[in-house]
């Protein structure tokens, strides 16, 4: 991510933590990670993984492209890149999002909100994906959806895969 996404994610964070009255120790600890590294992201500095954006906005209540929203710029790790489309103004909270995995992928994403459910359509190359234990292959144009509230991968071949991902989120809970 480069410089001026870092700030403005950093920047973006530290407002979204501020208006519930959190301190940096409070939203660190619940999303286990260490203080240090958040507060080097509201700063606008580091490199948080996919995984650790997904922890603050679960522990923050706000859908994951809420907390990305002000990024133009794809976010990526481990052959992996996402950017957010649109997010949808209703009820339930639905974002759209393209998505790239490199050749010979393995991306293993954490269980998300109780009640979320995401929907891959297949635009190039072979995927297999969803609920560890429970993963379908995928061609062009094909589609799955499956319940993300528990740990679910994405898997490459010898090509990249791009889809479309549609994450309806669950019921959010009360913030602390």
């Amino acid at each position: 991510m480069d410089e001026h996404s870092l700030s403005t994610l950093g920047q973006h964070l530290q407002s979204l933590r501020q208006a519930r009255g959190w301190s940096l120790s409070y939203l660190a600890n619940a999303a286990g990670i260490a203080k240090s590294n958040l507060c080097r992201l509201e700063q606008g500095n580091g490199n948080p993984t996919l995984d650790t954006i997904w922890r603050l906005a679960v522990q923050l209540n706000v859908p994951f492209g809420t907390l990305v929203a002000p990024i133009s710029v794809p976010l990526g790790e481990d052959g992996v890149q996402v950017q957010l489309i649109d997010q949808g103004k209703g009820s339930p909270q639905v974002d759209a999002y393209w998505m790239r995995c490199a050749p010979h992928t393995l991306r293993h994403a954490e269980a998300h909100t109780q009640g979320t459910q995401e929907t891959l359509t297949l635009i190039s190359g072979w995927l297999e994906a969803g609920p560890e234990g429970t993963v379908t292959a995928l061609t062009p144009g094909e589609s799955i959806t499956f319940s993300a509230d528990k740990p679910h991968f994405y898997r490459t071949q010898d090509q990249e895969a791009t889809m479309l991902l549609t994450i309806t989120y669950g019921e959010q809970g009360d913030a602390p």
